[in-house]
């Protein structure tokens, strides 16, 4: 009997349903032809998504322990799980816990998120300066990462580093909530008397909530009107990075690694 093969594509989740078919759903599409013989299936970790897609648009999403029993369920033995979360922090710690105990009832092969490895933050450097136009002349380019009280928020002091050594000089990296926040952005951009513009891009698989509010939301506390009421001329990319096809490519590629290994 042939081995019923599935492919779990899991993420955070998102309850807009463009940003759901322009992220999510591409990174999902590529990964799935990556491993064309694998049945692909979706599962969100967030409950509040969930409940709220459930409850506005009568939509089912899986969680992650209900997708796992629903291919135990169907017959599937093989089933690559691949995230598509950056970095390993809670909502990777929360996937490995629920899927811990499926791994004698399925041949389980857990893919890695979009930052594990240090050849990672090369990929990712480089996917995003093939995807992005390069700082121009007294520009800087700032990446608003989610952050967290996680130790993996470190990779966003990694990520800037490499992209400095890669010739992006004058590309920062903050968060909404960690460390490096808004005030180390500004004073970061402040040591840089050259820069009088700033592009703002989301360094999040969707652009989102953060994205449209934190970032480039009409409050005064946005970061587009901080940097504006400091004198900087303001450009908002309304993109997650599901958006970019240099980024997908990095999260088929660590499903193909989970599956070989």
């Amino acid at each position: 009997m042939e081995e019923k093969k599935a492919l779990l594509v899991v993420s955070f989740g998102t309850s807009f349903p463009d940003t759901l078919e322009k992220n999510i759903a591409a990174i999902e599409r590529d990964v799935s032809a990556a491993l064309p013989d694998h049945v692909l299936r979706r599962a969100f970790t967030s409950g509040m998504i969930l409940r709220k897609i459930a409850r506005r648009d009568g939509v089912h999403i899986d969680d992650v322990p209900r997708a796992l029993a629903r291919l135990v369920a169907e017959g599937f033995t093989q089933v690559v799980l691949q995230p598509t979360h950056i970095m390993n922090g809670d909502e990777y710690d929360k996937l490995c816990g629920q899927a811990a105990p499926f791994t004698g009832l399925l041949d389980l092969r857990l893919g890695t998120p979009l930052l594990t490895e240090a050849e990672d933050y090369q990929a990712l450097a480089r996917a995003l300066m093939d995807s992005l136009p390069a700082p121009g002349e007294g520009e800087a380019l700032v990446f608003m990462g989610h952050g967290t009280g996680h130790h993996a928020n470190a990779a966003y002091c990694q990520l800037e580093y490499v992209l400095h050594d890669l010739g992006w000089k004058d590309a920062l990296v903050g968060t909404v909530e960690g460390y490096p926040g808004f005030a180390e952005v500004l004073r970061r951009l402040s040591e840089r008397p050259h820069i009088r513009a700033v592009r703002l891009h989301p360094l999040m698989v969707v652009a989102g909530d953060h994205a449209n509010n934190d970032m480039a939301g009409e409050e005064e506390d946005s970061w587009r009107a901080q940097l504006e009421g400091a004198g900087y001329a303001v450009t908002c990319t309304l993109k997650g990075l599901g958006e970019y096809p240099a980024v997908r490519s990095l999260f088929a590629r660590h499903a193909l690694v989970a599956h070989d290994r």
